[in-house]
């Protein structure tokens, strides 16, 4: 199929790689023009601008947050010029909100619209392992499958309406956040008491939390491993507070989130923003009065 990306971030490059290797014909775009000469050496065409990557069967789009993908695709005309046959989706975790206004401004353009978030760190996504969390009209999923299923090991439908799978995805985020608080305060505990943050954390996630998200990051905390970022700190921040706007809007308590996104800030404060959300460690260390 012929397609483009628009996003070409950690994961976007990742992403779009797997639909060349698949046999696509894929066109790209980034802000940082930069980013798009590893994907041409794979046979990807550039574009010079997000409208020129949108001729053809689908969109494909990766981007930041809700500021980044309101001026690219809402503020640009991007929607105005795309073809009604297109089918757009859109990979980038935004608000609940957004969502919503994406839906409505796609409908009134005639065009197709898919909100596929993902779940997935860079290595996963380079693999082809992503899971993919989509909401749209089943017809127009199954147009994109194929295409999805070239980026992903699992397809996770939520219905027809875009936020459906942008709640999941942000919701999902706001766990995984709050495992990684969770085990950086137990080991700043049990550090405190002489038992390493390896040793404890390794009896942890081999017995009562055996499974891939406990079991990455606390290889990341164990080794103080927090650069390069494969989740970086900030994009962690953004999406807990995506997780409190959600809430507000529905009048859901969610008093844990509250503390994480204070655990985020304080290391925000400190000048840390290219590290790691893992790096929630070093918070926990330093209220405990541990050296890294």
């Amino acid at each position: 199929m012929k397609v483009g990306f628009i996003g070409l971030g950690a994961m976007g490059s990742a992403m779009a790689s797997n639909l060349l290797k698949a046999g696509h014909s894929v066109t790209v775009w980034n802000r940082s023009p930069e980013a798009t000469a590893p994907l041409a050496s794979l046979g990807a065409k550039v574009a010079s601008t997000p409208q020129r990557a949108a001729q053809g069967e689908a969109l494909f789009s990766m981007l930041s947050n809700d500021q980044a993908v309101r001026e690219v695709v809402l503020d640009s005309g991007l929607l105005e010029e795309m073809d009604k046959g297109t089918v757009h989706v859109n990979h980038a975790t935004v608000s609940v909100a957004l969502a919503r206004e994406l839906a409505s401004a796609h409908a009134q353009r005639g065009l197709d619209y898919v909100a596929a978030p993902v779940f997935g760190r860079p290595d996963v996504a380079a693999a082809g392992r992503l899971n993919i969390v989509v909401a749209g009209k089943p017809a127009v999923l199954e147009r994109v499958r194929p295409l999805l299923e070239a980026m992903g090991s699992a397809i996770w439908p939520m219905g027809e309406e875009a936020e459906r799978a942008n709640v999941v995805k942000i919701a999902g985020n706001f766990m995984l956040g709050a495992a990684i608080e969770s085990m950086a305060e137990a080991s700043a505990l049990t550090r405190a008491h002489g038992v390493s943050a390896g040793d404890f954390l390794h009896v942890m996630t081999s017995t009562l939390f055996a499974a891939p998200p406990y079991q990455g990051y606390a290889k990341l905390i164990a080794e103080q491993r927090f650069k390069p970022a494969g989740f970086a700190l900030p994009l962690g921040y953004k999406d807990i507070n995506l997780a409190l706007s959600a809430a507000d809007a529905t009048r859901v308590p969610l008093p844990f989130a509250s503390v994480l996104r204070d655990s985020l800030l304080e290391t925000l404060a400190l000048g840390d923003e290219d590290v790691d959300w893992s790096a929630l460690a070093m918070v926990a260390a330093r209220r405990a009065g541990l050296k890294d």
